[in-house]
């Protein structure tokens, strides 16, 4: 393991040493170069607004916005009816993506600028991994930087935990998010803790990504969401992608934290396509995003069910209701910032996830709110969870384990009574 650790730096060594000789081609090959992009780089606030700054390979996270709550002088600019939908519109030019084309973009662009990002896990090599997010990086990178790993999750998991502790930066892929329980002990007592119990001396940015949800008829054990696990263990942040736009800028934002950080795809949601920005941008690991301005209700969502919710509120628009959807993105630590001020404003609260009902990500959001907003609530705040059962393979029985739009119409009804 410990020769394996070594042969990737000495790989990144090589990478910046020769970049003059045989190793030249390893960063003018792509496709979406920093050059091209003239060495600018843009971070996308939750309320729509660009931050201009030089891309430099040096500037990692002190470029992002850290705080999860918003600064008071944002309060004044931010507008409720903001989103980064606002910003995409800005941009001189955009190209057409489908969400696992949109990760690879923003992690081939991340290696290109970084030579210590490199990427492990089964199958991501020649492969190109499950979900073809790797495709095409092995041969670009060679083997040591796109490393192919036994089916052995808790060990490649404690290699990139020990890859970062010496200065890498190591992407780690779960082939199917359930597959991770397998490295729980890596992630919560090495990963989430090594920081804290080292007094400092070490950082371990480390990126563990992979598809998760309910697909279609995977059976129980491939329809995990391993949200509700991972949220209790200190010093992790999570994130969930929704759209290809948010999927590449949550990507190169977590490549560039300091911090471990748990990207959730959702299986489902790979083939949604969409045009983003041919310019580089970052966005916030700690925003939610403004998806729908409303008055009536404030429903709170993330990655697949936010569709399900985008469905619902066209039912609930042509019934009179003005809803507010709000996709949280960051799933540790919650935007407090963003949630209170929607919830000052309409007083209502739905909460739609796809998680287990019993200690859930939408508990977690209750206790949140309840303790921090109580006094603006006029209506007890519901949540819509899947049902506490193994997910079941019959395709029928597998749609009443989740959130259906029906549902979200019902309890927006009750509650705006």
């Amino acid at each position: 393991m410990a020769a394996i650790i070594q042969g990737i730096g000495a790989a990144t060594a090589l990478t910046s040493a020769n970049s003059l000789d045989t190793k030249k081609s390893l960063f003018a090959n792509s496709r979406r170069s920093l050059s091209e992009r003239k060495g600018r780089l843009f971070v996308v606030r939750s309320d729509g607004r660009l931050s201009c700054g030089l891309n430099g390979r040096g500037g990692r996270a002190e470029q992002l916005i850290t705080n999860a709550v918003a600064a008071k002088e944002d309060a004044a600019a931010a507008s409720t009816s903001s989103k980064p939908g606002d910003a995409l519109e800005s941009w001189s030019s955009r190209h057409e993506l489908l969400l696992f084309e949109a990760l690879r973009e923003g992690l081939e662009e991340e290696m290109d600028r970084d030579p210590t990002v490199c990427v492990m896990g089964e199958d991501v090599g020649h492969y190109g991994g499950s979900y073809k997010v790797t495709k095409g990086l092995a041969p670009k990178y060679g083997d040591l930087r796109v490393l192919d790993t036994p089916i052995a999750e808790n060990s490649f998991t404690g290699m990139g935990i020990g890859a970062a502790m010496t200065g890498l930066r190591p992407v780690i892929e779960g082939m199917n998010m359930g597959f991770l329980l397998l490295a729980f002990n890596q992630i919560s007592n090495n990963c989430g803790m090594l920081h804290y119990t080292s007094g400092g001396q070490f950082k371990i940015p480390v990126v563990i990504r992979g598809p998760g949800g309910v697909g279609r008829q995977l059976g129980a054990e491939h329809s995990q969401r391993l949200e509700s696990y991972f949220q209790s263990i200190p010093g992790i942040q999570m994130v969930a992608c929704s759209t290809p736009y948010n999927a590449k800028g949550l990507m190169k934002a977590a490549i560039r934290s300091d911090n471990p950080v748990i990207l959730f795809e959702h299986v489902l949601l790979y083939n949604l396509k969409e045009r983003i920005p041919d310019e580089e941008y970052v966005l916030n690991l700690e925003e939610a995003e403004m998806v729908r301005p409303g008055e009536h209700v404030t429903i709170l969502t993330y990655s697949r069910m936010r569709y399900h919710v985008m469905q619902a509120a066209k039912t609930l628009v042509n019934k009179g209701y003005d809803p507010e959807v709000i996709d949280i993105r960051s799933l540790k630590p919650f935007d407090l910032y963003t949630i209170g001020k929607s919830v000052k404003k309409t007083h209502r609260v739905l909460i739609v996830e796809e998680c287990m009902r019993t200690g859930g990500i939408g508990a977690s959001l209750t206790a949140a709110i309840t303790e921090n907003f109580h006094d603006y609530l006029d209506a007890p705040i519901v949540c819509l969870s899947s049902q506490d059962v193994p997910t079941p393979y019959a395709g029928t029985l597998e749609n009443w384990t989740v959130v259906q739009p029906p549902q979200i119409v019902t309890a927006v009804e009750q509650l705006c009574q």
